[in-house]
């Protein structure tokens, strides 16, 4: 079931992400997030974008929301989106489901441009992205550092 996100899903939220931190380059984060600081990043994004859960037998084993893509105005339009499963989750539909609803969320909102940062290589998320139409619009070579290894990060936007 997908719903919004509320406070009482902040610890899943966090085991969820801070797996992603501790052992990928998918995040470049690499402290774990406390629980108190992570409420604070949802109070941030609900204030004016979805972040949505998907639950399962009461427990969020997925998650993904929307951020201003830049503080200039101009930018009001535009957003960045983020996707996170928990690791157990992947490949059975659920990024699918998740970005559907975000997709749909974005489009009530007058939103125009959705822009999808993936660290690669992320063959997963780049399939997901392209599924709904993201298209690549860039390619930032050894931009992150992370294990004692470079990362290239690419983008993929969507012109709602």
């Amino acid at each position: 079931m997908i719903r919004d996100i509320t406070f009482n899903d902040t610890e899943d939220i966090c085991n969820i992400y801070n797996e992603y931190i501790k052992n990928t380059i998918i995040t470049f984060e690499e402290q774990p997030v406390e629980v108190e600081e992570m409420k604070n990043r949802i109070s941030e994004v609900v204030q004016n974008y979805p972040w949505l859960v998907y639950e399962e037998n009461k427990k969020v084993i997925g998650y993904a929301y929307a951020t201003r893509w830049k503080a200039r105005s101009a930018y009001e339009h535009t957003v960045e989106c983020t996707f996170y499963l928990e690791k157990n989750y992947t490949g059975k539909g659920i990024g699918s489901k998740l970005s559907e609803e975000l997709i749909k969320r974005l489009k009530e909102k007058s939103i125009h441009s959705i822009i999808y940062g993936i660290a690669l290589p992320n063959d997963a998320s780049i399939a997901l992205s392209e599924k709904f139409g993201f298209k690549k619009i860039g390619h930032f070579k050894e931009v992150g550092y992370k294990f004692n290894k470079w990362i290239d990060v690419g983008y993929w936007e969507l012109i709602l």
